[in-house]
């Protein structure tokens, strides 16, 4: 008798301790859960704000705009003038080729004129690896298909590049790179010559503002009925 009191109350004493260890791994198990649902709720939020997030501006800030206009104030009437002489005087002027471009950046073609100065660049390399490895940099973010900066080349100008990129020379670019040239020339830079960035330098008018560039995260439809469905949630 005496024996099963003895055990009894052994028993007893070890169920507390069997409770205390259950509820430690119940316990650890709901705050696992606990920091998974901050995370969820973390990522959900995150994805909410790209909705409702401001749109970023560029070359608008006061140092970007006071150094602009340094540059054109110290552009000349006479300067300017030349470079409507010939799309080449233009591209041959530093300060031309900066406002070509600053000009193309408002029409979100500045790729052509990147590719060209690219390539001009190019042409200089001297040493066998730097060729190699500019050839490569320059059909990578230009010629490829779906290019960062693709520009519009015909499909026979990109197969004899992609061939030639193997082993690449200095005239690798050249047929390409005149391609973009003519293009510049008889599109771009006839509506160059009638905008107001140039003609406010030919004429001394004062400075205008140049349209801002906006980026932004485009959506697809899934991503947004996601979101979407998140927000009703939290509504």
């Amino acid at each position: 008798m005496e024996t099963s009191l003895v055990f009894f109350s052994q028993l007893s004493m070890c169920e507390p301790k069997e409770k205390t260890i259950f509820k430690l791994i119940h316990g650890s198990g709901k705050e696992e859960t606990s920091k998974e649902a901050k995370i969820r709720a973390k990522e959900k939020r995150n994805r909410l704000s790209l909705l409702v997030q401001k749109p970023v501006f560029y070359d608008d800030t006061p140092s970007s705009r006071s150094g602009q206009l340094a540059k054109e104030t110290r552009i000349s009437t006479e300067e300017a003038i030349k470079w409507g002489e010939s799309f080449d005087k233009l591209l041959s002027h530093k300060d031309g080729l900066e406002t070509f471009t600053r000009f193309l950046k408002t029409e979100f073609s500045e790729e052509n004129i990147e590719f060209w100065i690219a390539c001009e660049d190019f042409k200089k390399s001297k040493d066998p690896q730097q060729i190699i490895r500019k050839a490569k940099a320059i059909y990578e973010k230009f010629i490829q298909n779906d290019a960062p900066q693709e520009v519009n080349l015909d499909f026979h100008t990109k197969e004899i590049i992609s061939k030639s990129i193997i082993q690449p020379t200095l005239h690798s670019f050249d047929v390409a790179q005149s391609r973009v040239y003519q293009l510049m020339e008889q599109d771009s830079y006839m509506r160059f010559l009638k905008s107001d960035i140039y003609l406010d330098l030919t004429e001394g008018r004062s400075q205008r503002p140049t349209n801002l560039r906006r980026r932004s995260r485009s959506f697809t439809c899934t991503e947004f009925q996601d979101v979407k469905s998140d927000v009703a949630i939290w509504l």
